[in-house]
């Protein structure tokens, strides 16, 4: 059974991008910039939509220039995230799993994460997600014992200074950049503040 990690960036964007759009469904795709084998090593991610999930065309086209974007940049798509709007239901639906089937055709290893509304509050103990992976052409939970979040107190630390400093709406998804294409959907400058925030010199992550 391969074990998942998942970078302080990754989970961080994710987290972010729940927080952002508090009562609507969102998701995106998982990447990966580290060699294929051994363990899934979740090193980013691409917020998508925080509306229309079930939109197969703005899923699509979305799809395409990540995986475009993928190729130039020497990183590969490894799963799906989404949250529910229902913050109690962490239940991946008929339009997760569906994608989450065309990223397992790509990658053999693929996941899919489904972040707990109910459970994400800034001093929750334990990340608030549930990982599956495909198994005899379905979707079941990882054991937790093969997913690693390493410093898991930093990397939650960092999240809740973002949501305090108001840096969260730095975040921008496929569905904003749609509305307005000069917003940077690869998340450059947020990216830079976590980098930031987790440097050394922070005495961070």
């Amino acid at each position: 059974m391969a074990e998942v990690e998942l970078s302080c960036r990754a989970y961080v964007k994710m987290y972010l991008h729940a927080c952002l759009f508090p009562r609507c469904s969102i998701n995106g795709l998982l990447l990966s910039s580290s060699p294929a084998g051994g363990a899934v090593s979740v090193t980013d991610c691409v917020p998508l939509l925080h509306s229309h999930l079930p939109l197969a065309p703005v899923t699509q086209l979305a799809l395409t220039q990540v995986d475009v974007w993928c190729s130039q940049t020497q990183q590969r798509i490894v799963g799906y995230y989404q949250a529910n709007a229902c913050a109690s239901d962490s239940s991946p639906t008929p339009g997760a799993l569906k994608i989450a089937d065309k990223i397992a055709e790509q990658f053999d290893a693929a996941v899919l994460l489904m972040l707990d509304g109910s459970k994400m509050c800034p001093d929750y103990r334990v990340p608030p997600i549930v990982v599956y992976e495909r198994k005899d052409s379905r979707w079941t939970p990882k054991d937790k014992h093969t997913i690693m979040l390493r410093q898991w107190e930093e990397t939650r630390d960092v999240a809740g200074q973002l949501l305090e400093s108001g840096d969260h709406t730095l975040l921008v998804d496929f569905d904003t950049h749609l509305d307005d294409i000069t917003q940077d959907w690869t998340n450059q400058r947020l990216n830079s503040r976590i980098e930031e925030l987790t440097s050394p010199a922070n005495g961070n992550v």
